[in-house]
């Protein structure tokens, strides 16, 4: 008897929610959702649920890095994405193994506070992020506030879209895609920008608050999508679409923001 085929492989390097719509449980949620097996390098332990985060723990900076080379040198690594990485130290550490290990695609969510505002990246880390991990990514994905805080840039009217989007590329990323949901449009749109052309992604709104972890997903969709071998524009189409479908099934979940339907893929829910 053969063996079966080993699917594709995807890795988060990414907080955890105790809540389970976001960080790594969303990235992992969507992983299997788009058929490639999901690995994860724990970078700290929040604390929080539907309301918010209350608290995290950070993982020692070296047990990161471990985790990374453990499933890198074993299993391998088709493609992995960044969530919450939450100090300077942990910063460095993942910047070095992924450098070290030659881990690509590489997809940098830059997350620095939950959909609640509440902070998940220390103030002395926004450097570290800017200098050591932006370069080494093959796209990054940061909402409006993220622009801001990384190249202080504020975003106010779609278009001005195109030129946030030139001023994260000027970190040094292949690609930038910048997150437009938070305008008052009547369609979401994001900008995907390789340095020399500008490509729009609109979407219908969904009426719904539920929308906790759409960031993580809508990245880990993507990387996804690179695991399996789509170019950065096929993946975010595919992400796109993902998430578009994952808003629509998202549903109400203890007393604050409810995650979305990871499983719309999978016979949805119930």
């Amino acid at each position: 008897m053969t063996d079966p085929e080993q699917p594709p492989t995807a890795l988060t390097i990414a907080g955890s929610d105790s809540g389970g719509g976001a960080g790594v449980q969303a990235d992992l949620k969507t992983f299997l959702a788009c058929r490639v097996h999901g690995m994860s390098a724990i970078t700290a332990v929040t604390v929080q649920n539907s309301l918010g985060v209350s608290g995290f723990h950070e993982i020692p900076a070296e047990t990161v890095a471990a985790q990374i080379e453990s499933v890198a040198t074993d299993i391998g690594v088709g493609a992995a994405k960044t969530g919450m990485l939450a100090s300077a130290e942990i910063i460095a550490a993942v910047a070095e193994a992924v450098r070290r290990l030659g881990i690509t695609p590489f997809v940098v969510d830059p997350v620095a506070a939950s959909q609640h505002g509440d902070p998940l990246l220390r103030p002395d880390a926004l450097d570290a992020l800017r200098t050591a991990v932006l370069p080494l990514a093959t796209l990054v994905t940061p909402n409006l506030g993220e622009v801001r805080l990384l190249t202080g840039r504020e975003v106010r009217t779609r278009a001005e879209l195109g030129d946030a989007a030139r001023a994260m590329h000027a970190l040094g990323p292949q690609w930038v895609l910048v997150k437009g949901g938070h305008l008052p449009d009547d369609d979401a749109v994001d900008v995907l920008f390789d340095g020399s052309s500008l490509h729009e992604f609109p979407a219908a709104r969904v009426a719904t608050r539920h929308t906790h972890g759409s960031g993580d997903t809508l990245a880990a969709a993507i990387t996804a999508g690179l695991a399996r071998g789509a170019d950065v524009p096929h993946a975010v189409a595919e992400g796109k679409r993902f998430i578009g479908e994952a808003v629509r099934a998202s549903f109400p979940l203890g007393a604050g923001l409810g995650p979305v339907g990871h499983f719309w893929r999978v016979g949805g829910w119930p």
